[in-house]
Parts: C-alpha cells; structure tokens; sequence
C-alpha cells in the first residue's frame, strides 16, 4: 500500500465517520427543550461555508467527484443543525410568547 493509497483510506474513513457524528447532534437539538443555546450559528455557519467551498473546489478545480460529494454532505448536515436549531429557538421564543400575558417594560423604564 502506497502513502496516496493510505491517505485516501484514512480520508474515507474519518469522514464516513464525520458524517454519521451529526446524527447526535441534529438528536440534541431536537430535544432540546430551552432553545439549543449551546449552538453557535457563527461556528456552524463558518463549518458549512468551508464545507461548501471545498465541495465547489474539488468539483471544479480537482474534478475529484467524491472529495466533493463528502463536503457536500458535511455542509448539509451542517445546514440541518442550523435550521433545527433556528426552529427550536423559533419555538421557544413562541412558547415564552404565550407564557407571558402582558407586554414587559423595559428594565429602563423601571429604574426611573
């Protein structure tokens, strides 16, 4: 086996594996009851975009079909994390929303 042949196992390998390690996450969020707080739309958003433009730039550039599919996918499922936490927290702000029966003043406004 060669270092080209071994690299491209190991490359396989980790991010067949990477793929499937969102699994757990997209689950947390999903039953997470107080809005995904530890969710950072900046860090899955960055994840996503280096996702993406190394999906375009091994399609383009490389023409290596595979390395662009696998950033592919990890930028999917970087898009799903985002968009179930955005509807968790969409949710909760909803729920808060019904919880309270009078508009709240300001802290502001308070202090006065």
């Amino acid at each position: 086996m060669t270092m080209a042949d071994l690299a491209f196992y190991l490359f396989s390998f980790f991010n067949g594996l990477r793929v499937f390690s969102y699994l757990p996450q997209i689950v947390r969020v999903m039953r997470d009851t107080q809005g995904a707080v530890a969710i950072s739309y900046s860090t899955w958003g960055l994840w996503t975009a280096a996702n993406a433009s190394t999906s375009l730039y091994a399609a383009v550039s490389l023409h290596d079909v595979a390395l662009a599919q696998i950033n592919a996918l990890n930028a999917l499922f970087c898009t799903i994390v985002i968009g179930v936490t955005a509807f968790k927290r969409h949710q909760l702000r909803l729920a808060c929303a019904r919880a309270t029966p009078t508009k709240l003043r300001p802290l502001t406004d308070v202090a006065r």
